[in-house]
């Protein structure tokens, strides 16, 4: 059984633990608070020498450490990654998209706005590029899904769980969605995924999901 790392409120950790959810994969689920210092200890160190959540053990003493590649680890051989060589390219591109333009700028801002005590005080003159450029990246986003329901392969994909992770938290943080309605729909869409789970649910804390996108695995 895997056995994840990560933080409850951490978007990159969300991530992994709603691909596993809609998945239907058992996992131990190991609560890291970053803020409290807990990854930077020389255990998780060991583990993981960049400090960060989520990590994956993916078998004894062998860790995966970057959401989007957990994701991708993951999803292989399942309805989460396209087929095609095209649109497996293509999720892929909408993923590498959403760490180098949606997550440090929403995601940094939810951080600091959202996480953080005080968080906003102290990043206040770095407050104004990150709504810039998450706008921009928003934009993006919106103008892709004015003629798709998803972004790759016409279905619901690591690509969209990358996406959704901090895009479903930008109105925690000062960014307002009214203009976005193609994300706003898709954000529904994504949430009306059999297995989907919110960022608060934990493995065996509540009522399961009632259907899975792959029942069994």
């Amino acid at each position: 059984m895997y056995k994840l790392y990560s933080m409850q409120r951490s978007g990159n950790s969300y991530k992994v633990r709603l691909a596993l959810a809609v998945l239907n994969t058992p996992y131990e689920a190991i609560e890291i608070d970053i803020l409290r210092g807990e990854s930077r200890t020389p255990d998780f160190l060991a583990k993981n020498p960049s400090g960060q959540v989520p990590l994956l053990e993916v078998a004894e003493g062998r860790h995966l450490a970057e959401s989007n590649a957990i994701l991708w680890y993951v999803a292989i051989g399942t309805p989460l990654a396209p087929e095609s060589r095209i649109e497996r390219a293509e999720a892929l591109q909408w993923m590498f998209f959403e760490q180098h333009a949606l997550e440090p700028n929403i995601g940094a801002a939810y951080f600091w706005l959202s996480l953080v005590k005080g968080g906003r005080d102290l990043q206040t003159h770095a407050l104004e590029d990150w709504m810039e450029r998450g706008y921009a990246a928003l934009q993006v986003m919106e103008n892709h899904l004015k003629g798709h329901a998803f972004f790759a392969a016409e279905q619901f994909t690591v690509a969209d769980i990358a996406l959704y992770g901090y895009t479903h938290v930008a109105d925690r943080c000062d960014f307002d969605l009214a203009t976005f309605p193609s994300i706003r729909a898709w954000l529904k869409r994504v949430e009306q995924t059999p297995g989907f789970v919110s960022m608060d649910w934990q493995p065996g804390a509540g009522a399961e999901p009632q259907a899975r996108l792959v029942a069994g695995v």
